[in-house]
């Protein structure tokens, strides 16, 4: 049986009422920002100095930021849940009409998918260079720091975004079919959502709001047809696949096979894998049972993999183009806040170290720490449930709760570890956290750095974390001081529990 979580307080009609017309309205001023100055394909990011003093420049910014506000507090106001599951998918879509009639938002990355797609289809190997030397034309709409760089992306979104191509015939084709794949995406992670809430016990009205009222979700996941909407439908469906029917030889293939799918889009997904094994667990947890449903799952994510790698012929070459996603240098990455600090005290010393390399390999070395030591909870936790009386139940109960956290807090780890963050990664977490967090006290450390990333870009892509590069990394550093602080502290007067089992 699922955990029951304690009833919560019914909202209000009257606050949701404004929450649901103000996010609306905030929703409309990003697709007005978008079209006066977004992300348009005759454009390059023009920053937020040349974009000021554009012709419409003020205008375009007051129209993006206050309706950033609107939908950030329209959909901070409901965080502990709307009024009811229906209320909340409807008021989601609502705010998704307007998104989905702008141009390409907060990102120029859609660009590089269809010249990425355009690339593959002409015959030429998106992993061997990049889209400029393939002759793709509208490179020029393609931010220039990725015009020369390898895609770094799976086989699976490879093909698909060669079909996109090849439909869509020009740019605007090409782009109206990479946004219809992040709509179906984000549609799939939907109709997963009250499935997997059930499990754990939390309100379906609860997860479906933080899942998709958030101002990320539909500016960058819709607006910006970013992929990670595609992975992470793909993600939520194998994980609803495992929640439903563990154990079951068939399933965990299916299971597997979404995953590797997953992973054949974007590599973050491989950091539920571990979980996602402990998910199809049937039963008394067991070395044994774990290797022999672990194995079958396995065979699923190699055989997707193996199936998409030989169907586009292009193999492993997309695991090279990872090595350029840490090119850019922004403070929002927290090992490249550390390194810059680390560049600006040797710069004031006079002597000069490789600060931001070192950093990012230390928390790479910290995440695979932290992955481990996440596992070993949850197989821990559900470990010392197989001898308690009533274990079924219990196990039951405990199994998608506790795997589905694991998976969430690995996502999170994942993206504050890695050499770049770029608002949209956040979903991950977001997403998962959102179906996995009982109490609703608990929800804020995600929710509160999702809202406050909702800001962090500019409607054409730029970033205004390059224009508070000293002071933002900076203040990310003491930020990572004090939470170690603080986890040091919490480590030392506790050890990790397991949760309450339902």
């Amino acid at each position: 049986m699922p955990h029951t979580a304690a009833p919560e307080e019914p909202v209000r009609p009257g606050p949701a009422r404004v929450a649901r017309w103000g996010g609306l309205a905030g929703a409309v001023l990003l697709a007005v920002a978008g079209w006066l100055g977004g992300a348009l394909p005759g454009t390059a990011g023009q920053g937020f100095g040349e974009l000021w003093r554009a012709g419409c420049g003020p205008l375009v910014l007051a129209c993006w930021l206050l309706g950033t506000g609107l939908l950030v507090g329209a959909w901070w106001a409901l965080r502990t849940g709307a009024p009811s599951t229906r209320w909340a998918y409807l008021t989601a879509g609502l705010w998704l009409l307007p998104l989905l009639a702008a141009p390409p938002l907060g990102s120029r990355d859609v660009y590089s998918y269809a010249c990425q797609g355009w690339a593959y289809a002409a015959g030429h190997d998106p992993y061997a260079g990049g889209v400029a030397a393939a002759g793709c034309p509208w490179a020029d709409a393609v931010a220039p720091i990725w015009r020369d760089t390898p895609a770094p992306y799976g086989p699976f979104f490879v093909l698909l975004a060669a079909l996109a191509a090849t439909v869509g015939g020009g740019l605007v084709g090409t782009l109206a079919v990479l946004r219809l794949y992040a709509v179906l995406g984000v549609l799939l992670a939907a109709l997963c959502l009250p499935g997997l809430a059930r499990a754990v016990g939390v309100p379906t009205r609860r997860a479906a709001w933080l899942a998709l009222a958030c101002p990320l979700v539909g500016v960058h996941l819709v607006a910006g047809a970013h992929n990670d909407a595609v992975a992470l439908g793909l993600l939520l469906l194998g994980l609803l696949v495992l929640v439903r029917r563990p154990g079951r030889p068939r399933a965990l293939l299916v299971a597997g096979a979404l995953f590797g799918l997953a992973l054949a889009v974007k590599a973050t997904a491989v950091v539920v894998l571990p979980f996602a094994a402990l998910l199809a667990v049937l039963g008394r947890y067991t070395v044994r049972a774990l290797a022999r449903d672990a194995a079958l799952l396995a065979a699923g994510v190699l055989g997707a993999l193996a199936a998409t790698s030989l169907l586009s012929g292009l193999g492993l070459g997309w695991l090279g183009g990872l090595a350029h996603s840490g090119d850019s240098r922004q403070w929002t990455s927290p090992p490249t806040a550390v390194g810059l600090v680390g560049d600006y005290l040797g710069e004031a010393a006079g002597a000069r170290w490789p600060a931001v390399p070192v950093a990012r390999l230390a928390a790479l070395v910290l995440l695979v720490v932290a992955l481990a030591a996440l596992w070993w909870w949850a197989w821990s936790a559900l470990r010392r449930l197989n001898d308690v009386r009533g274990r079924v139940r219990r196990l039951a109960a405990a199994r998608p709760r506790v795997a589905l956290l694991g998976a969430g807090l690995a996502l999170a780890a994942t993206v504050l570890a890695a050499p770049v963050f770029h608002p949209w990664y956040a979903t991950w977490p977001l997403l998962v956290l959102a179906v996995a967090t009982v109490p609703p006290a608990r929800t804020r450390w995600f929710v509160l750095p999702s809202a406050a990333a909702s800001f962090l870009t500019l409607p054409d892509g730029s970033s205004l974390a390059a224009y508070t590069k000293a002071p933002g990394a900076v203040g990310m550093t003491l930020l990572v001081l004090v939470a170690a602080v603080l986890g040091t502290r919490a480590a030392l007067r506790r050890r990790w529990r397991a949760p309450e089992p339902g």
